[in-house]
């Protein structure tokens, strides 16, 4: 892996450049510290005659509380740094940009799902889009072109071969890869203990800041051992019963504890798939974390030892769902399980009905029943079934015939998507 250099470029660059020519107001949105500013203000150069306005600054909140509706005129882009910092400006947006429709009026930042703020009084139906800015992935720490989502699609059991180029992947790298995560200023330290300073530090960060700013929760304790607790077990179902009996509280009480951590760009929850022809689904979600290295932190700490499988598999899901920010159709990840005990770590669907399945394998070698509930797919799907990968902590690509393929996890970040 190569070293991080002061700025790596990311793809959501181009998706707000793009939203800014037809759009009036772009929300960038996503967790602190995965460099939502750095890349608002490399965008704002790109408009000559904009303006930044940084709610951080006690003097500039000032003035944005004091009079909202002057705070936001301006004739060029206007990028409003952590706008959820001053709800009021919401509603001044809102008037400003109805009486002058312009695209390109302003580029917000903010570091939660906006919308699901209770302290935002209106949102900008047919105003607005929103961006949402992930974690690095591997293809942007790497310079590669992380294509694999895209490819998947077009060229269904294909892939296997046009993967050939993939570099080999260890179980060790796998580890290694995900516990440095993407955040920025963790990739940036070149030692496990210098980031496990940063995972430290930005958690605590994250729950005494961000969580207040969704909630009121009158025990963060409770909160951090949440986390801790779902971290020993990410890319695990969502057990909320078990987990409030672990934390005695009511499972009311957890399952709100876990939307705030969703909204908040530390957890997600994959859902349960299901189609007319799988009558015997389970619908429980999974919990992968937001960044792998903040699990594995975690998980570390709270178990005395990791669940490297789950940890490989939160790695290779969170890698897809940052794929899906930037792929060319519009496509939904979920998980799939049922009653039998047929699973799929990853099932990718698009508009049109068509799924791609991925099975993720901590394992550096490729079984015959790896391929279980894959082929369960594939029969009861027919055409809608476009291709099945078991991605593995291997050296090349095989394929299984009849659609069915297995790929280095590296293959992710290192397939184009032409």
């Amino acid at each position: 892996m190569r070293r991080a250099a002061e700025y790596l470029p990311r793809h959501a660059a181009d998706l707000v450049l793009e939203a800014l020519e037809d759009t009036r107001v772009v929300v960038l949105n996503g967790a602190r510290q995965v460099g939502k500013s750095t890349l608002a203000e490399l965008v704002l150069r790109q408009h000559p005659g904009g303006v930044a306005r940084f709610l951080d600054n006690p003097g500039t909140r000032t003035a944005a509380q004091a009079d909202p509706i002057r705070f936001v005129q301006h004739e060029g882009l206007m990028l409003i740094d952590e706008v959820q910092r001053v709800p009021d400006l919401w509603l001044a947006i809102k008037h400003v940009v109805d009486r002058d429709p312009r695209p390109g009026r302003l580029l917000l930042t903010g570091s939660a799902r906006l919308l699901a703020l209770q302290s935002v009084p209106d949102a900008l139906p047919g105003r607005s889009e929103t961006i949402e800015l992930w974690p690095l992935s591997q293809g942007e720490i790497d310079g590669a072109p992380d294509g694999f989502v895209d490819a998947a699609f077009r060229l269904g059991p294909e892939l296997t071969a046009a993967a050939s180029e993939a570099p080999g992947f260890s179980r060790r790298d796998g580890l290694a890869r995900a516990l440095r995560g993407g955040y920025p200023e963790a990739v940036r330290r070149e030692t496990p203990r210098r980031r496990e300073r940063f995972f430290e530090g930005y958690l605590d960060d994250v729950i005494t800041r961000d969580v207040k700013q969704v909630a009121d929760i009158e025990k963060a304790g409770d909160m951090r051992r949440l986390v801790s607790l779902l971290a020993a077990q990410t890319a695990g179902l969502l057990n909320v019963n078990r987990l409030a009996g672990e934390l005695s509280l009511s499972a009311p009480t957890v399952r709100r504890y876990v939307e705030i951590l969703e909204t908040i760009y530390l957890v997600r929850l994959i859902p349960a798939w299901s189609a007319n022809a799988t009558t015997r689904t389970v619908a429980t979600p999974k919990v992968v974390f937001v960044d792998p290295g903040l699990a594995g932190f975690l998980s570390t700490g709270a178990t005395g030892g990791m669940p490297e499988g789950g940890l490989i598999e939160n790695f290779v899901v969170s890698e897809l769902a940052r794929q899906l920010t930037w792929a060319r159709s519009s496509i939904r990840l979920f998980h799939y399980r049922d009653r039998d005990q047929y699973e799929v770590d990853a099932v990718l669907e698009d508009n049109a009905g068509n799924v791609v399945a991925i099975e993720v394998k901590a394992a550096e070698t490729v079984r015959a029943e790896d391929f279980r509930g894959l082929r369960l797919l594939q029969r009861r799907l027919g055409e809608r079934y476009r291709a099945g990968f078991v991605l593995y902590c291997g050296t090349e690509p095989l394929s299984f015939g009849d659609g069915l393929g297995a790929l280095p996890i590296s293959a992710l970040w290192t397939t184009p998507p032409d």
